[in-house]
């Protein structure tokens, strides 16, 4: 043990602050928390073992110039030194001492061996691992245990169409039962408004844990392109703009503006001082709302995360928790006050990579997931289904449910045609969405996506698109079939990257060039990224990769849909790192005629 001793101590301290580091600061994976405790208890072990050696040898040793320096020494000449060194002599072997001192200091704080001649030094190296380890167990317990946010109190506002608008509440507290909703025009600087008096809407009279306590309100009745403040009597309150008639921008406008990300995981990258709910990629977003002018924000997929870094349950209360925390964060009301929120399921908000339909811990998962988001999201296409269809002025949307109603992945090959990502019901929809035609002045389907519907993305494609081939192919051939004029556009997230996609259709096929379609994949708001490159177009799969930027923990897209009567639509795709704007592309639809692969689609 003596001799193996030190090459433990070195291992453990490097295992530890590699592993801290890269788990606070780049990946907060779930495997790093316990390798890094167990690093911790090798290290303590050992770290003694070489200390009491090390010391115990010092002292069968003749008095080591730096043992006479502790005891008190230091600086001192005795009569006995000068005799047999000389004054000379003393000098010189003091500063061979000091010399050798900062030589182990270096070594000591490097590799976290413990050395007995510098007790300040060895304290020091033990004491960065030390609190290395207190930051991992900050990073995975203190929201969990210190914040469960139990007493949240909350609205926010769901889908708002032309004519109503839903709107969740939640309220723990039984002193403010019965609660009342309320909602009043607001007056507005380009119009005259006639009645801005309250009108009641709702009331509770009881909440419970049965629902988290929480309730959803819809408002209907509501005027086209109008600007509403509600009020609750808790004292929540927000405001909202109903959207314009289907085919048409709001008066004033010549656009229809949404925002588009996906990926939440607070404190991230992890920062000691900040609040443990805190959001980096809220501030961001935030930052950038009020020129933006968004109607609503499409998030797709994982608003929490129950397996990073750890999972501390599978019971619909560990669940919960996760929901209540991000609603919980300080950073939240900025990016909600007036902005809607529409929402789609992925893995995280069940458990990583899920193919498991409706099994455990699935259940538990769809819990909070309805509670939260699908009870003010657009209605579903069907009774009981958990995708949803809606139209907002110049586009039309579809959004996936991509692991709810999935095949496993495996054994299966990605060819396969008993392989299935969508289910045949939710595929049949699908299908017919992109068949029919939209009223006039809808230029653009939009397809929403929890995962990337390319395959250019080569780790973990398995869990993608890239996996589900044959009915990717089903839907790819539909798309490029929609009625001439209308374009249709995927819109994903997941990789915790960027990649613009274009999907033309075969050389030689009966499909024009302008029916090309494209996909904007856009994550994480406020996580990690990936620190190697995994998007890799490849000759002849047919899958052109217009833009690919993999850096950055906060991203999200703003998708601007221009209005308008003419023949050809227009859309813009702007792109958000950390804060900062880098990247535009425009999409034009091809001509409503007919024809042959000399119609291009053009992009920027």
């Amino acid at each position: 043990m003596e001799t193996t001793a030190p090459y433990l101590t070195v291992i453990s301290s490097t295992a530890i602050r590699v592993g801290a580091y890269v788990f606070l600061r780049w990946i907060p994976g779930h495997h790093a928390p316990p390798l890094i405790l167990l690093s911790a208890f090798f290290y303590t072990i050992s770290f003694l073992q070489v200390y009491q050696s090390r010391g115990l040898a010092t002292s069968q040793q003749h008095p080591h110039p730096t043992e006479r320096e502790s005891n008190g020494t230091q600086g001192r000449t005795t009569g006995e030194s000068l005799q047999a060194k000389g004054f000379l002599g003393e000098l010189k072997e003091k500063a061979a001492i000091r010399e050798a001192t900062g030589s182990w200091a270096g070594w000591t704080l490097l590799s976290g061996l413990p050395n007995p001649a510098t007790i300040r030094w060895t304290a020091a190296t033990a004491c960065i691992n030390a609190i290395l380890c207190l930051f991992v167990a900050d990073m995975v317990y203190r929201a969990p245990v210190m914040y469960p946010s139990h007493q949240l109190s909350f609205s926010r506002i769901g889908y708002v169409s032309d004519t109503s608008a839903n709107i969740l509440i939640r309220e723990p507290d039984s002193n403010q039962l019965p609660i009342f909703v309320s909602y009043r025009n607001v007056p507005d600087a380009s119009r005259r408004v006639v009645d801005e008096a309250w009108k009641a809407v709702g009331k509770e009279y009881w909440l419970s844990n049965e629902t988290d306590y929480t309730f959803t309100v819809a408002i209907k009745g509501l005027q086209p392109s109008t600007r509403y403040q509600y009020a609750v009597s808790n004292n929540q309150s927000g405001h909202f703009t109903t959207a314009s008639i289907a085919g048409q921008t709001a008066p004033g406008t010549d656009r229809l503006t949404f925002l588009t990300s996906s990926c939440i995981k607070p404190r991230f990258p992890y920062n000691p001082l900040s609040h443990p709910l805190s959001i980096p990629g809220f501030r961001h977003l935030a930052q950038w709302l009020p020129d933006l002018k968004a109607s609503f924000m499409l998030f797709l997929g994982d608003f929490i995360y129950i397996d990073v870094p750890r999972r501390l349950g599978s019971d619909p209360e560990t669940y919960r928790r996760e929901y209540r925390q991000v609603y919980n964060s300080p950073d939240w009301p900025a990016v909600s006050q007036d902005l809607p929120w529409i929402h789609v399921m992925d893995d995280h908000e069940i458990a990583n990579d899920w193919n498991g339909s409706t099994t455990a811990p699935y259940p538990a998962a769809a819990d909070p997931w309805h509670l939260y988001h699908t009870s003010v999201n657009p209605p579903s296409v069907a009774d009981g289904e958990s995708y949803f269809q809606f139209t907002q002025g110049p586009a039309s949307f579809f959004l996936m449910d991509t692991r709810r109603y999935r095949t496993p992945s495996q054994p299966l090959s990605a060819n396969s045609t008993e392989k299935s990502m969508l289910g045949p019901k939710q595929l049949s929809h699908l299908l017919t969405f992109l068949s029919r035609r939209d009223p006039d002045g809808i230029k653009w389907k939009f397809v929403i996506s929890s995962i990337p519907f390319t395959r250019n993305w080569r780790f973990g494609s398995t869990d993608t698109w890239a996996n589900y081939l044959h009915e990717r192919q089903i839907i790819l051939e539909a798309m490029w079939s929609v009625s001439p004029g209308v374009g249709v556009v995927v819109l994903s997230g997941d990789r915790h990257e960027f990649a613009a996609t274009a999907f033309p259709p075969p050389e030689g096929s009966k499909w024009p060039v302008s029916a090309t379609v494209h996909e904007f994949s856009t994550s994480p708001l406020s996580m990690f990224y990936l620190p190697f490159r995994t998007y890799e177009e490849r000759e002849g799969e047919g899958e052109i990769c217009v833009k690919y930027v993999p850096d950055g923990n906060s991203k999200f897209g703003a998708v601007e849909v221009m209005g308008g009567k003419g023949d050809q639509g227009v859309m813009r795709f702007r792109l958000f790192v950390d804060g900062e704007e880098v990247w535009d592309h425009v999409l034009t639809t091809g001509p409503t005629v007919i024809g042959g692969r000399g119609s291009d689609a053009v992009w920027g």
